[in-house]
């Protein structure tokens, strides 16, 4: 689907409302945006016309399952748009991301599992019922406060969720768990991520940072303990050495989720930054007339403080 070409700069036609929010610059709502709903009309019209008997060959093959990796190829390509401070290409890819999500809905409506209005309906009703502070007399005067609710109301939804399904089951720790809820399929450092952020949306946490550095620490002695003296074998490594090296990766999780940062997008950028700096070592040492790979160690060394010099 076609978008059409934006300008960065919208002109504000006469008589149009101006939507505003914190620490946000204004932008003018026009006509058209206040259609936004028709404009979404046709987008579920458009999709379900792509899996028509005269539709596109490729939609109409397509399966919830095959789809998968486009949603999560789609996912990270918002994130790059996000960090390219190019508005029309960061509206673009989300709009590649919402056709993800009418896509899977549509599948969904042809073998009756739900429609594309019981999608919205559902969030809606989750987004109120999760801002009692908002929509109810709860009272919540900090994002702390506010998270805290958030996590115990999501725990109350999936111990209601498993006692309708399983009401002779008794007790169940794991359904009641505040970390029920995380996907088991999530990538290790989102799963790690996730369970470590809302244990501490209930107060289990590090007090500072200090503690954080103390428990790196005491995994570092640890994994020094049961790590070979050189180079790993390339026999596969013993449980106890795999379990240690994941204890210091979560603990570094930790750390980045501490100090408010994504560790996920964190990493993602660190390896952004690697992959520059490696290529630009390769170009400088094909400048010099040599491969990389037959550099002396002491050469790859001062190329890589060049690079990190370079940028």
């Amino acid at each position: 689907m076609r978008q059409r070409k934006q300008s960065s700069k919208r002109r504000q036609p006469k008589g149009a409302r101006r939507r505003s929010a914190p620490n946000r610059a204004r932008i003018a709502i026009t006509a058209r945006d206040r259609a936004a709903g028709k404009w979404f009309e046709r987008l579920v019209a458009l999709q379900a016309r792509l899996r028509g008997a005269n539709g596109c060959p490729w939609d109409r093959e397509q399966t919830h399952g095959s789809l998968r990796k486009f949603l999560i190829e789609e996912t990270y390509e918002v994130l790059d748009a996000m960090e390219s401070d190019d508005p029309r290409k960061f509206c673009s890819e989300l709009g590649d991301l919402l056709l993800q999500v009418v896509f899977q809905a549509i599948l969904a409506e042809e073998t009756g599992g739900f429609t594309i209005s019981d999608v919205i309906e559902s969030v809606h009703a989750k987004m109120v019922r999760r801002h009692p502070h908002v929509f109810g007399s709860t009272k919540a005067g900090t994002s702390a406060e506010v998270l805290k609710s958030w996590e115990q109301i999501k725990a109350e939804e999936r111990a209601e969720e498993h006692s309708a399904k399983v009401r002779t089951a008794g007790n169940n720790a794991a359904a009641n768990s505040i970390l029920g809820g995380v996907p088991r399929s999530l990538p290790a450092v989102l799963e790690a991520y996730q369970l470590t952020r809302r244990a501490s949306h209930v107060g289990f946490d590090w007090e500072n940072l200090g503690g954080i550095f103390d428990k790196l620490d005491e995994e570092k002695r640890e994994l020094a303990a049961v790590a070979p003296p050189g180079r790993a074998s390339a026999t596969k490594p013993s449980a106890r050495l795999e379990e240690e090296v994941g204890d210091l990766l979560f603990v570094g999780v930790n750390v980045a989720r501490f100090l408010g940062v994504d560790p996920e997008i964190a990493l993602k950028s660190a390896n952004r930054k690697f992959k520059q700096r490696f290529q630009w070592m390769e170009s400088a040492a094909a400048r010099e007339g040599r491969r990389f790979a037959d550099l002396p160690r002491e050469r790859m060394e001062e190329l890589w403080n060049e690079a990190k010099a370079h940028g």
